[in-house]
């Protein structure tokens, strides 16, 4: 398996304009949240607690990334639990409501075009594809690097920002 720095590293080579990561701070994790509200499929219950495929997801995923980091990895669980429980109040709102559950999927079909037209905007100004496009992995670390950049705003992980950037070159404006 990667380090997180070598994944970090590949990601940010398709990463270095700030456009773009700009971008990224508001595509990425309205993609994120779009895939919990998505897979927001209730599945049953487990000790009498509702589980739903995206709580499973979520399981699989924090594991990976607890392995990659655990201070990393705990930031993104509890940005992917806050998802979780906004779907959650969501489904409850469109079931309490009367309204065809339906209209619940079609809301995050939206935000999933929404959050990818943002993120094709961003590679625009960037001048390269996706990473995700030569590495399929790069659907789950692209939501580290952007909680990683917005952690190094308020002064964390900078080791790691400079490790990934004196491998990856500097950003542009």
């Amino acid at each position: 398996m990667k380090s997180l720095e070598q994944h970090l590293i590949k990601y940010a080579l398709y990463h270095r304009d700030k456009r773009n990561i700009a971008t990224h701070f508001i595509g990425v994790p309205l993609i994120v949240f779009a895939v919990v509200w998505l897979t927001f499929l209730p599945l049953g219950a487990f000790f009498q607690a509702p589980v739903s495929l995206s709580a499973c997801l979520i399981l699989l995923v924090s594991i990976y990334y607890l392995a990659l980091s655990p201070t990393l990895g705990s930031w993104m669980i509890a940005f992917l639990l806050l998802c979780q429980v906004g779907a959650g109040y969501a489904f409850a709102a469109v079931t309490q409501a009367g309204v065809d559950v339906v209209w619940f999927y079609v809301i995050g079909l939206v935000l999933f075009v929404t959050g990818w037209v943002i993120q094709f905007v961003g590679h625009y100004f960037e001048g390269k594809k996706p990473a995700f496009a030569d590495d399929l992995m790069g659907l789950l670390i692209g939501p580290l690097f952007v909680m990683m950049e917005l952690l190094n705003k308020i002064g964390c992980f900078k080791a790691l920002e400079q490790q990934v950037n004196k491998q990856a070159g500097p950003y542009r404006p």
